[in-house]
């Protein structure tokens, strides 16, 4: 009988071998690919699940529920954020460090920030006479908004009641002071001297200011926020615009904040607040409107020169810009979203983009930190060199209307040339009083300082030519 090698055998069986253990890995493998899968779908499900419920009711709230903290144990992670705006932290052009003050019965404030006037007494000289001139002082967090407002050096001239508009959480003081009309509870704390209206509120801008109780949905509470976008839509062809029915929801992003990040001024005996956007929301359609109404906030105390006083103009001067344009909101830059485990959400910690670029800017902006940081940066440098440009300009306006009033200059050239002072101090407060420091607008910032530029010069020449004509 003939006989098989003895090495068939052992490869045969080490052929079955590696069969089977190519086998037993394919069905191992398998298993953890399974495995693996099926935790994927579950941890899918898991966080679709929590998609579905962003947030435990823990308390019922109602359109009366003013306290932040009660709406915090609803939405604590929104309510941690909004108690980190009581951080102070200084950007080159903004922000502020924490000043220590000893606290006193009138003033309890144990911190306050650095004086503007102080850091550019050129300040006080443009708003010698007005309220302004006593204190101005670099901005601060929403949750120091109602303090500052009540405590500041311009309550020793009297203040009304609207400016608790920006400085308070008013929806529900406007709800019980109109029986449940905002717009007529609006009317009444309007002329309430601010010591009498303060008493009606408890807190800073919170959660009930921006949104609806039951849907979380984005609301404008302030009317006249209601009114002034009304009339800016009616200047540019949409009649009878209702905000909260007519805006989208990117657009209530911007609008919230444009409650009070505006220009303004207080209309009548009333003293209804009132955003001038009748003619457009430019400086220019803004000084056309309070020279149709012959207003003014004051009397230059130097000049005599009827003089605006520029408030916060973020809204307009953003109005202008790229990101605007782009249908960037404002919450984009200033509370963008974040991941919180399944959850996205708001950023409620209020604060300058350039204390969060990697997620306010880097979510568009594909470069560097240190690269985006360069480029802000720059922009306001040159803004603020142009600034200190019309500054100077502009001292140089009043020290020459006063030397031409002593020198008895005929009474319509100083007219004239104080007239070119209004236009001027405006225009460059304009730029002044936003807080981008040209940011939000660059071009639009440096057309408008270079006008302000150009008012002053016109000024002086007004003057100058008087001066010639009557040297001749």
């Amino acid at each position: 009988m003939k006989k098989n090698p003895p090495c068939s055998n052992t490869s045969e069986s080490r052929s079955r071998g590696g069969q089977i253990l190519k086998f037993g890995l394919a069905v191992g493998i398998a298993a953890l690919a399974a495995i693996g899968g099926l935790a994927l779908l579950m941890n899918i499900m898991e966080h679709k699940q929590e998609a579905r419920n962003p947030f435990f009711r823990v308390v019922e709230l109602t359109d009366d529920t003013e306290d932040p903290a009660i709406w915090g144990k609803n939405f604590p992670l929104q309510y941690d954020d909004y108690l980190k705006t009581v951080d102070q932290v200084r950007t080159k052009y903004g922000g502020s460090d924490a000043l220590p003050r000893t606290p006193t019965q009138a003033d309890p404030r144990s911190t306050v920030t650095q004086s503007k006037i102080e850091e550019d007494p050129r300040l006080k000289k443009m708003w010698a006479g007005y309220a302004f001139a006593i204190d101005f002082r670099e901005e601060r967090g929403h949750a120091f908004m109602l303090d500052d407002q009540t405590f500041t050096g311009r309550q020793t001239k009297p203040q009304p009641g609207t400016c608790l508009n920006c400085h308070a959480s008013m929806y529900s003081a406007y709800k019980k002071a109109g029986d449940g009309d905002i717009v007529k509870g609006f009317e009444k704390i309007n002329p309430l001297p601010f010591a009498e209206a303060r008493k009606l509120v408890q807190h800073p801008v919170a959660c009930i200011d921006c949104h609806d109780s039951q849907t979380m949905a984005l609301r404008i509470t302030r009317p006249a926020f209601m009114a002034g976008i009304a009339a800016l839509k009616a200047s540019q062809g949409v009649p009878n615009y209702v905000v909260n029915k007519d805006a989208t929801r990117q657009e209530m992003r911007s609008y919230v904040c444009a409650q009070c990040h505006v220009e303004y001024y207080f209309k009548g005996d009333q003293k209804r607040l009132t955003y001038p956007w009748h003619k457009g929301n430019q400086v220019e359609n803004i000084l056309a409107y309070y020279d149709e109404a012959g207003h003014k906030d004051w009397s230059h105390a130097e000049t005599g020169a009827p003089l605006l006083k520029a408030q916060h103009p973020e809204f307009e001067m953003w109005s202008q810009g790229i990101h605007a344009r782009s249908g960037v909101a404002c919450a984009d830059c200033h509370m963008p979203y974040a991941r919180v485990g399944a959850h996205k959400i708001s950023n409620h910690h209020v604060r300058s983009p350039l204390l969060n670029i990697n997620q306010a800017c880097q979510t568009c902006h594909r470069w560097p930190e240190a690269e985006l940081k360069a480029r802000v940066e720059t922009i306001q440098n040159r803004t603020h060199e142009l600034r200190n440009l019309a500054m100077d300009a502009l001292m140089d306006v009043i020290d020459d209307l006063k030397n031409a009033q002593v020198a008895g200059v005929a009474t319509n050239t100083l007219a004239k040339a104080q007239d070119f002072q209004r236009k001027a101090q405006f225009y460059l407060d304009f730029v002044e009083a936003d807080n981008s420091t040209g940011f939000h607008a660059p071009q639009e910032a440096a057309r408008i300082l270079g006008e302000s530029i150009d008012f002053s010069r016109k000024a002086q020449n007004a003057l100058h030519g008087s001066k010639s004509a009557a040297g001749n």
